[in-house]
C-alpha cells in the first residue's frame, strides 16, 4: 500500500514545481542574495513547493516516461523559466547600483569602497546606500509578493516541456538590460545636474579669485552638497522606484507570453 504524499507522480510533480520555484527564488532580489541564510533560502523553496504543488499537480506531464535527454531539456526549460522571471528585478537593482556608482564617483566616494555582501565585490558607499534603500522599499511595497504570484501563473501560461526561445524574447530581455542605464540616469539627474552646478561654480571662483584653493575647498563642498540633495530628492528616488516595481508585473506577463 503506497502513501499518496509519496506516490511516483507526486514525486515527479513534487521535482518539476521545486526547479521552477527554486530557480525563481534564487534569482528574485533580498531572498536571492547571498546575505540570506542558505536554510531560510531553502526553507522557503520548500514551503512555496508544499503550498503550490497541490494546486499546478493536474496541469504537470509525467516525467517518468520520458527519455533522458527530454527530461533534461524539460528540466532545463523550468530553471529558465524561474531564472528569466527574476532577472527583471535584478535589471532595476542594477540600475540602482549603477546610479549610486554615478553619483559616488562624481562626489569624490570612487575611493571610499566598501564590500557588498550580496555580489562580494567593492562598491561605492553611496551605490551599498541606494541599494539598501531600494532593498528596503523593494519589501515595504510587497513587490516580493509579484515574485510568489508568478510563480503559480506561469504554469498558466508556460507548461512544462512546452518552453521556447525566441527572437522576441532575446529582444525583451536586452530592452530590459538597457533600461538599467535608463533608470541609472533618471535616479541620478537631480543629484548630477547639482553637483555639475557646483564645479561651474567653482571654476567660476578659481578664475575670478586664483587666491581661493579651490581644489581644496571643492572636495567638502562637493559632499556636503552631494549628501544634502540625496535627502532632498529621496521622495522623487522613492517615487520613480514604486513606479519601475509596479510595472514588474507587466514585465513578468511579456516574458511568460514569449515564452
Amino acid at each position: 500500500m503506497s502513501i499518496p504524499l509519496f506516490s511516483t507522480e507526486m514525486i515527479e510533480a513534487f521535482i518539476l514545481v521545486f526547479v521552477r520555484v527554486s530557480a525563481i527564488i534564487i534569482m528574485i532580489p533580498v531572498f536571492g542574495d547571498n546575505i540570506v541564510p542558505g536554510a531560510v533560502r531553502w526553507g522557503l523553496i520548500l514551503l512555496l513547493t508544499m503550498i503550490i504543488l497541490p494546486v499546478v499537480k493536474a496541469g504537470l506531464p509525467s516525467i517518468g516516461t520520458m527519455q533522458l535527454l527530454p527530461l533534461v531539456v524539460t528540466l532545463i526549460g523550468e530553471l529558465s523559466i524561474g531564472i528569466i522571471i527574476g532577472i527583471a528585478a535584478r535589471f532595476i537593482f542594477a540600475g540602482i547600483q549603477l546610479c549610486g556608482e554615478l553619483l559616488g564617483f562624481q562626489m569624490g566616494f570612487s575611493v571610499a569602497n566598501v564590500i557588498d555582501p550580496v555580489s562580494n565585490t567593492q562598491v561605492s558607499t553611496i551605490a551599498e546606500f541606494q541599494y539598501l534603500v531600494g532593498m528596503l522599499l523593494f519589501l515595504t511595497i510587497d513587490a516580493h509578493h509579484i515574485f510568489i504570484a508568478a510563480i503559480t501563473e506561469s504554469y498558466e501560461v508556460v507548461n512544462p516541456s512546452s518552453v521556447h526561445f525566441s527572437g522576441e524574447l532575446l529582444q525583451a530581455l536586452i530592452n530590459f538590460a538597457k533600461d538599467i542605464f535608463i533608470i541609472a540616469i533618471k535616479l541620478s539627474a537631480p543629484v548630477m545636474a547639482v553637483l555639475l552646478f557646483t564645479n561651474v561654480a567653482m571654476g567660476v571662483v578659481a578664475r575670478t579669485v586664483p587666491q581661493v584653493n579651490v581644489f581644496i575647498i571643492s572636495f567638502p563642498l562637493q559632499i556636503a552638497v552631494g549628501l544634502l540633495f540625496i535627502g532632498t530628492t529621496a521622495p522623487v528616488f522613492v517615487r520613480l522606484l514604486q513606479g519601475y516595481f509596479g510595472g514588474l508585473t507587466g514585465e513578468i506577463n511579456l516574458l511568460l507570453r514569449l515564452l
